[in-house]
């Protein structure tokens, strides 16, 4: 028994959601290389912290454009489950990316809480001004967009803002007062707390990757589900695993209490289609074993 799960009829929103995502990357990618530019000549490192988290979100939003495109595509016989887990690549490549980037900036920061250098105060309100327009702006046609990528993303462009809200507040008391410090603790701020989230998602991703199982407590509840079913004797070889954090994918093979006749078995199916369909699995595949068949897998395996 096979169930696949595909919807068809999204290809009008994608389009919609392709735009406006496309949008918010030209603007994001633009506003990153100004930053990086305007850090430089500002010589303010909370700006160039700001930079690095404005380069995640570049690639983020990139690779979301990308798998935007992708998943409208059919699965093939290449990629026989689909593009879905183009995503978790995608974002194992921007936290190594944003890693990077976020140990450089310590590495810039640090040693300037000691020897402090004050920057171009009127230039990092001017910035933070700019950030808060564009990233402000970007945030606001995204939120058009009912998508969930595009909500995951609207998330980050707000935090973008809140970052550059930061940065007008801190250049604003510079220009009252000489306290040249609060641009590095600012940038440290920035960076840990880039650093924590980046690691949290890492681990998440790396974890899909290797195939773990995406939430314990539902396998519990599937498996109390099943062997609920009066025509089921036990299972084994359960497995559900995420292609992408959000589709998951479910294989089981049942064993039967006894021997039944076609039409049970057809009621059996059907009451388990019904069962599962609340888990909204991409794919599942049920191996059902009559009493005292050797199971396939365990015959090979020995």
């Amino acid at each position: 028994m096979h169930s696949h799960n595909h919807s068809h009829a999204h290809s009008h929103n994608s389009d919609g959601a392709s735009k406006r995502i496309g949008w918010a990357f030209f603007l994001n990618v633009v506003f990153t290389i100004i930053e990086f530019i305007g850090g430089w000549l500002t010589n303010s490192t909370a700006i160039m912290a700001d930079a690095v988290h404005d380069l995640g979100d570049s690639l983020s939003i990139g690779t979301s454009w990308g798998l935007n495109k992708l998943s409208d595509k059919e699965a093939s016989s290449t990629f026989s489950y689909g593009y879905k887990r183009f995503s978790l690549l995608g974002a194992l490549i921007n936290g190594l990316v944003l890693i990077t980037g976020s140990v450089w900036i310590l590495f810039e920061a640090i040693p300037r809480i000691a020897a402090p250098e004050m920057p171009q105060v009127e230039g990092m309100f001017l910035l933070a001004i700019f950030g808060i327009t564009v990233n402000g702006f970007a945030a606001y046609k995204l939120s058009e967009g009912n998508s969930l990528n595009e909500r995951v993303l609207n998330w980050h462009l707000l935090e973008d803002v809140l970052g550059w809200v930061a940065v007008l507040i801190v250049s604003i008391v510079l220009m009252f007062v000489d306290w040249p410090i609060l641009d590095p603790i600012l940038s440290i701020g920035f960076t840990l707390f880039i650093l924590f989230n980046v690691t949290r998602n890492l681990k998440e991703t790396l974890m899909l990757f290797l195939q773990a199982t995406p939430d314990k407590t539902q396998l519990e509840s599937i498996q109390t589900l099943i062997l609920r079913h009066e025509y089921v004797g036990d299972i084994h070889h359960f497995h559900t695993w995420s292609l992408d954090g959000e589709k998951n994918v479910m294989t089981v093979h049942i064993v039967l209490n006894s021997d039944i006749n076609l039409r049970q078995i057809r009621q059996l199916k059907q009451d388990l289609q019904d069962s599962l369909a609340a888990y909204e699995f991409e794919h599942t595949t049920i191996e059902i074993e009559f009493v005292d068949e050797l199971c396939r897998d365990e015959a090979m395996a020995s």
